[in-house]
């Protein structure tokens, strides 16, 4: 039954496709970010869906879609740079069946990537879009936020639709994914057009971002809580009373602690004792590791390079109750462990020209949102207002990105580059109201809104086509 609703709901979205070509796009934002064919136990898995949706969304695009003239961008060019330097050092990998199985989904990642601004060029298509992301995700977030308030949760046995502890399923990256996308929950709370403001939009949007705070706790991961706090550094940066936003945040969490697992306290705890803690232990070794590993290998060992690494490191050992214990230091030896570190896995596996590109692609999305949020509220135009406070939600989304990927190997994570893509359509976007001439034109469009003409920014059906 399972895989007859997935399927079905996939040819649905085919057929409405053939009339709106911009709904394949979104197609495969959701197969992407879903994995439906990992859902079923049938037919479904069987079916290329993901192939299908990748084809259906460039063939529409090409042959059926109503095109602006495509603006290839600095972003994009950095990102075809790290496809082809990906592929080169996949030519010399150390581990080449397990790099072949990465490169199979990362190359789709990437192109999907460069060509996601070329479609999203009217606001209905970034809602569009950016809704499809976040319902999507929510699908997964809201089963999570479910389960562990029944008491499913725990480290490592929180289970969402599908068995599979990788991609945006594996516990670290869904509790990334799931403070990413709060500041996009506000965002639609205030400027959404497909489900204007009210009050049932607000109230799904509060219980979608309170299903995104249980999941770290569900999943029980050290990096969705340092997460947590970065969305509460960037709430006060936008609070205009950052007194009481600190002495509310402080009051709840003293109010919410009575509720949290044993299990989720003991193992926060461990935060505060990196040396005691084997899994701490072994990032830090790893990432020594790879310092000396890119030594001899400045330009990377390829994708999975990480299997390669070998280390011995200490562990304390505390045996005896109460006051009368005993610590020993025992060596352990360990190989094959992952990164755990987006700025590592990329160092290790695609060397110095890899990281340098990575980073400038993080850095420039910064100062692209940046630059747009500061542009539109000069303009001060209420018309425009969506555009800027979009900007801020991007940029929110990736600043949370950045922080959870310094413990977790994501550089490649497809739905952060689905929200690199929308970043670069934005700003492509918020350039036609620089120029004077534009901006003129961008008024006349504003004014033709409010007289209830029909334009090209317009959010109705038509420039969804």
């Amino acid at each position: 039954m399972t895989d007859l609703f997935l399927l079905g709901f996939f040819a649905v979205f085919l057929l409405f496709g053939l009339k709106r070509p911009f709904l394949w796009v979104c197609l495969y934002l959701y197969v992407d970010i879903l994995a439906p064919q990992k859902m079923g136990y049938g037919p479904i898995t069987s079916v290329p869906v993901s192939l299908i949706a990748f084809a259906a969304a460039f063939g529409g695009w090409l042959m059926l879609d109503r095109k602006t003239r495509p603006t290839f961008t600095l972003r994009q060019a950095i990102m075809l740079f790290l496809l082809v330097w990906a592929w080169f050092t996949m030519q010399g990998a150390q581990f080449p069946v397990e790099a072949s199985e990465k490169w199979d989904w990362v190359w789709k990642t990437l192109v999907f990537a460069i060509f996601l601004p070329f479609t999203v060029t009217t606001r209905l298509r970034f809602e569009a879009a950016a809704l499809v992301m976040v319902l999507t995700a929510g699908a997964i977030i809201i089963s999570g936020g479910i389960k562990t308030v029944l008491g499913g949760g725990g480290y490592g046995t929180l289970a969402f639709f599908i068995n599979d502890n990788s991609g945006i399923y594996e516990s670290s990256t869904i509790s990334t994914v799931a403070i990413a996308i709060i500041p996009l929950l506000y965002w639609f709370t205030r400027h959404g057009t497909v489900f204007p403001p009210s009050l049932p939009v607000k109230l799904f949007a509060l219980g979608l971002a309170g299903a995104c705070l249980l999941i770290p706790i569900g999943t029980e991961a050290r990096t969705g809580l340092v997460c947590i706090a970065m969305l509460g550094l960037l709430v006060l940066r936008e609070s205009k009373h950052k007194v009481l936003m600190m002495a509310g945040g402080l009051l709840l969490c003293v109010a919410a602690f009575p509720f949290l697992p044993q299990s989720y306290a003991d193992r926060m705890a461990t935060m505060t004792q990196a040396d005691e803690d084997e899994s701490a232990s072994t990032r830090v070794a790893v990432w020594e590791w790879t310092l000396d590993y890119v030594k001899d290998h400045p330009l990377g060992g390829g994708f999975e390079a990480y299997r390669a690494n070998s280390f011995t490191y200490r562990m304390p050992q505390t045996t005896g109750t109460g006051n009368m214990t005993s610590t020993t230091y025992e060596k352990v030896t360990d190989e094959g462990r992952a990164y755990h570190s987006a700025i590592f896995e990329m160092l290790g596996e695609q060397g110095w020209p890899g990281l340098g590109a990575w980073l400038l692609l993080q850095a420039l999305g910064l100062i692209q949102m940046e630059r747009v949020r500061r542009r539109m509220r000069k303009r001060a135009d209420p018309q425009l207002e969506w555009l800027g406070h979009l900007a801020i939600a991007l940029q929110y989304a990736q600043l949370i990105y950045l922080v959870g990927a310094l413990f977790q190997g994501i550089a490649w994570q497809p739905f952060i580059m689905m929200l690199a893509g929308l970043q670069i359509a934005l700003a492509i976007y918020a350039k036609r109201f620089d120029s004077p001439r534009e901006a003129t034109i961008g008024e006349r469009l504003a004014a033709q809104r409010r007289a209830g003409a029909p334009d090209a920014v317009a959010t109705g059906p038509a420039p969804l086509r």
